[in-house]
């Protein structure tokens, strides 16, 4: 057990100290044709940051539908009843993709549009705006990168059995996903389970700060029921459960003839030890154990980090023998989030644990963008968000060092904007040079990982073509390439400066 977790330090200085060496590729200049052939770029969305339409067509509730409209729990108390109206305006936001060059559009599909209440009815208008959105795209030269579970789980289902905390959701999630094969595999060729199963299990199950809200006793100001100790391990696991049986499905009875490829998307920040001590590095390794690991070991290696085994203990459920054979190489390729770097040391107080006894206490390693005082990086329009660029580098030759390589796709990388000021006109905020640093800087890193690492990416998603609904910050952080204008009836989008930018790159 020591032995493999100094293999895994060593491999965590390794993608450190090869960031370091930054500086040969920043002063190049990118295009596309620098990347790989093949190398896709494209935008993401969500169906609930999007769409809007929530009482439309059939579609049923979601556990966001009742979160947003609970007091309190939306920073500017805003909701996405409306949302980017793309249920409506997806024919111009094509377009708009065509316009900027982009190969490839990652949406995710509202299981309550498909079913309403979770599983039993279909409903056939969700079915049909899907294939309208589909065949737009194709018609439009543009990929559909589908995600089947972008956090919105069908409202019913947390009714009649706590959704994820049962292991009913894996076999209703299995029939709405094959659901989807079925109706949409023969134009749909890139699939994508879960969107950041970590952030909801976490947000939703821990600390109560995203739907279902859920959190133990001393957060019951925010929730009304819960276990912060528990909850997150089992949701977790059900999830990847759930991952890995749908993947089975799709291999087994729709690949041979739709000859698509699926896989799962994950979210990780990068670490880096706030010392060089012994004890920082080792916390350094046990929080990305704990965010990256936590999914990612299960359906390459078939279980949990040995990190994790030993520090939750029986609070972490356990795969059958053939459960982990299920897992291990569910997968075609690897989605990955990834916004910012921050620093990690070993967490001698243990306070947080102490007084919420949580999943985020169990890796004992604390996590903060900033030590001595001095932010690790510029910081974006949020407390979290600070730009490392040479972050991405890192994380992608800690991968392909650890993980054996696998096929990596960016599904988000982006920066916000300040969404509500009333100071900042929509003529200032379309000039967005951040935003243009951001991107440059980050895929310049990450052409760097692909060119002079090694590693294996295959694709760079911007979050996301539009201004949208950003969950708890509600309207107040803008990550869009367009801006759009909520105090018009038309919802207008305006192109910023990095839609200029992002057509020059893409057309070079």
């Amino acid at each position: 057990m020591r032995k493999m977790a100094t293999e895994g330090i060593l491999i965590l200085i390794f993608a450190f100290n090869v960031a370091l060496g930054i500086q040969t590729c920043c002063g190049k200049k990118i295009s596309r044709g620098s990347f790989p052939k093949g190398f896709v770029f494209g935008t993401a969305s969500s169906a609930y940051q999007y769409e809007g339409a929530v009482k439309e067509d059939g579609r049923g509730q979601t556990i966001w539908d009742i979160y947003a409209h609970t007091f309190g729990k939306v920073l500017d108390s805003s909701n996405a009843d409306v949302a980017n109206d793309q249920y409506r305006l997806y024919r111009k936001d094509i377009q708009l993709m065509k316009d900027m060059g982009m190969d490839a559009y990652r949406f995710s599909i509202a299981w309550s549009r498909i079913y309403p209440n979770g599983t039993g009815r279909l409903n056939e208008a969700g079915v049909h705006h899907y294939n309208n959105l589909i065949n737009a795209l194709l018609a439009n030269g543009i990929e559909s990168y589908v995600t089947l579970y972008h956090w919105d789980l069908p409202q019913t289902l947390e009714d009649r059995y706590t959704g994820w905390l049962s292991p009913q959701s894996i076999k209703d999630f299995a029939i709405y996903a094959e659901t989807c094969f079925k109706e949409f595999g023969d134009r749909v060729k890139h699939w994508i389970t879960f969107n950041e199963p970590h952030t909801f299990a976490v947000q939703g199950y821990d600390v109560g700060l995203q739907a279902p809200s859920r959190c133990s006793i001393l957060l019951r100001s925010f929730c009304r029921a819960g276990n912060s100790a528990t909850e997150p391990y089992i949701v977790g696991h059900n999830v990847l459960l759930s991952h890995a049986t749908v993947v089975q499905i799709y291999k087994n009875k729709y690949r041979p003839k739709q000859r698509g490829s699926i896989g799962i998307t994950l979210d990780s920040f990068w670490y880096e030890p706030a010392t060089n001590s012994l004890e920082d590095v080792e916390a350094t390794q046990r929080a990305l154990d704990f965010h990256l690991g936590w999914f990612i070991e299960p359906i390459i290696k078939g279980d949990y980090p040995q990190s994790m085994r030993a520090r939750v203990g029986s609070r972490l459920p356990k795969f059958s023998e053939a459960e982990s054979n299920l897992l291990k190489g569910s997968f075609d390729f690897i989605g990955i989030n990834h916004y910012t770097t921050w620093y990690a040391n070993i967490n001698t107080t243990n306070l947080i644990g102490v007084l919420l006894n949580d999943s985020l206490a169990d890796s004992g390693a604390l996590t903060l963008p900033f030590k001595d005082g001095r932010p690790i990086a510029d910081r974006a329009h949020s407390i979290w968000l600070y730009i490392v660029p040479h972050g991405i580098r890192s994380l992608m030759n800690y991968i392909r060092q650890k993980y054996r390589n696998p096929l990596v796709i960016i599904t988000e990388n982006a920066v916000m904007d300040d969404g509500n000021s009333p100071f900042v006109s929509i003529k200032y905020a379309l000039k967005d040079e951040k935003r243009i640093k951001y991107h440059n800087d980050y895929l310049t890193n990450l052409l760097a990982a692909i060119r002079e690492d090694g590693c294996n990416a295959r694709g760079y998603f911007v979050w996301s073509l539009l201004d949208n609904w950003e969950w708890g910050a509600g309207f107040s952080s803008r990550f869009g390439l367009y801006y759009v204008d909520y105090h018009d009836k038309q919802l207008k989008r305006y192109a910023k400066d990095s839609v200029k930018w992002f057509k020059n790159l893409l057309a070079s």
